[in-house]
């Protein structure tokens, strides 16, 4: 499992994101295609990732508490890096989610994702995933620090949903940033 210091130091990194969030000004919604760098860590793994992030595609606006839903895309690709001596030390993942995102007055967002992976290999890191294709699932929360740039906190899971056995699956926790142009 992860380390009391990292748990500890992606709970603190939480706390702050809340608080800052509270002393940010209202900032106005970008619905613009970004970028976004990805960085997190799994079981005895780390991932980093570059990802395109699509406009909004679709957005419904709350008019009694004046949040926002939106739908977005993400198109990614991403290293993966072993700790350790582990079978397979690394290998490389591209994917497309789909994103809900609802987004509150005070900035603090909420989303949610499934989406399709295709890994360059079949095991990693003591694991095997039994399949190059992978589902991915998210699920995250974080602030928007201004009309363009967006800092969150995401969970993740790999896993070919039991289409061949064995299905280790692989999980992650990743710092996130969003750059709308």
């Amino acid at each position: 499992m992860h380390s009391l210091s990292t748990k500890s130091g992606l709970c603190v990194l939480a706390m702050c994101l809340s608080a800052g969030a509270m002393l940010l000004p209202d900032t106005a919604h970008a619905d613009g295609a970004g970028i976004g760098l990805r960085a997190g860590v799994g079981n005895h793994y780390q991932r980093y990732e570059l990802a395109w992030v699509s406009p909004t595609m679709w957005h419904y606006r709350f008019a009694e508490s004046g949040s926002r839903l939106d739908l977005v895309a993400e198109a990614g690709a991403a290293f993966w890096k072993a700790s350790g001596n582990r079978d397979r030390a690394s290998v490389w993942q591209i994917g497309l989610t789909p994103f809900l995102r609802w987004t509150f007055p005070n900035n603090m967002y909420l989303e949610a994702g499934v989406g399709i992976n295709r890994f360059s290999h079949t095991r990693f890191a003591d694991k095997t995933l039994s399949t190059q294709f992978q589902f991915g699932t998210h699920i995250g929360a974080g602030v928007n620090l201004s009309s363009a740039g967006r800092l969150g906190l995401r969970y993740s899971h790999y896993s070919n949903a039991a289409i061949k056995r064995p299905n280790d699956g692989l999980d992650v926790i990743q710092l996130t940033y969003s750059h709308a142009f």
